[in-house]
């Protein structure tokens, strides 16, 4: 890669050194032709006696020896904590004879990555996929959420009032599809998760997600007991789709629509309101928010709609 100060391209060193070493031109001459330093001219020319063509293209900077680097032995002790016990710069400089400025380069001259792109259990990279067209597959998972007693939690009470408010409580089950490719969700607040209910949701979803002229393919659930039932197998089979299922115990499988709860938390349900009606009223709008306007940064910043043909000119 060239400076972005250098005053000559390859193309430009070669012309000079030409001039000087075919053409015979002064090199001050030379020089001042292709303004640039006497020294300068005087480097290119002598590259191209030397090596022709291929000398004038720019050589690393990195030392043929570098003394302090760190030793060897040390450099396996840290890759050796790193994969014992998955922790980052910070942590491996408390337990090892180095900085963690020395640590973080370290690991990245080994190649490895930053715990955030790891998987915490294992310690091994994150395999990212995306399917390459919408309903192709369909993510779909329950999150349990605590409903508000009237008159507020403890987010618009305080944790001493929110806890002796009592009144209205329970647990709202929200459902959600999530198309893979373009990230686009729907949600329903149901009374429970059983099999029925679920089954249900899925025929509500598929029709949903059609009216939307995306055709869902798969449908990709963890192993809760709701999706292990007949009656879900055969409402896939009735509607034509195929059911995915994780690995036990990797939630990660299904990672899309448990990070989509998860903006759904933080963007939505977790606000000061005053009642659990004064959320669920305002749910539509966010969802709306979420699929239409809201930028979403594993899709390079587009919003889901904008990944389904022709759904942006369907919202009004």
């Amino acid at each position: 890669m060239i400076h972005r100060n250098a005053p000559l391209t390859p193309t430009g060193r070669l012309r000079l050194a030409r001039c000087v070493v075919d053409d015979g031109w002064p090199l001050r001459r030379a020089a001042e032709r292709f303004q640039v330093s006497h020294t300068t001219a005087a480097r290119w020319a002598s590259r191209y006696r030397h090596h022709g063509v291929a000398g004038m293209s720019d050589r690393s900077s990195r030392p043929h020896h570098s003394p302090r680097r760190t030793p060897a032995l040390v450099e396996e002790q840290v890759l050796r904590m790193r994969r014992e016990h998955h922790i980052g710069p910070l942590r491996l400089a408390a337990r090892t004879p180095v900085a963690a400025s020395t640590a973080h380069r370290i690991l990245q001259r080994h190649g490895l990555p930053p715990l955030t792109a790891c998987d915490r259990a294992t310690g091994d990279p994150i395999r990212r996929y995306e399917r390459s067209r919408p309903g192709e597959l369909v993510h779909i998972d329950v999150k349990k959420l605590g409903r508000i007693p009237d008159g507020g939690g403890h987010k618009a009470l305080g944790r001493a009032a929110g806890r002796k408010n009592k009144s209205g409580t329970g647990y709202a089950f929200l459902h959600t599809a999530l198309d893979d490719h373009s990230r686009l969700a729907y949600t329903e607040d149901l009374p429970d998760e059983k099999a029925a209910t679920c089954a249900a949701f899925l025929r509500r979803a598929a029709a949903w997600f059609t009216a939307r002229g995306v055709t869902v393919e798969r449908v990709l659930t963890d192993n809760a007991w709701a999706y292990s039932k007949d009656t879900w197998r055969q409402t896939c089979r009735d509607l034509g789709i195929s059911p995915r299922f994780t690995r036990p115990w990797r939630p990660q499988t299904n990672g899309k629509v448990e990070r989509f709860h998860r903006t759904l938390l933080d963007e939505w349900a977790q606000q000061p309101y005053t009642s659990e009606t004064e959320r669920q009223d305002a749910f539509p709008d966010w969802l709306d928010w979420y699929n239409y306007h809201r930028p979403h940064t594993g899709i390079s910043g587009h919003t889901p709609a904008s990944r389904i043909t022709n759904l942006s000119g369907q919202h009004t």
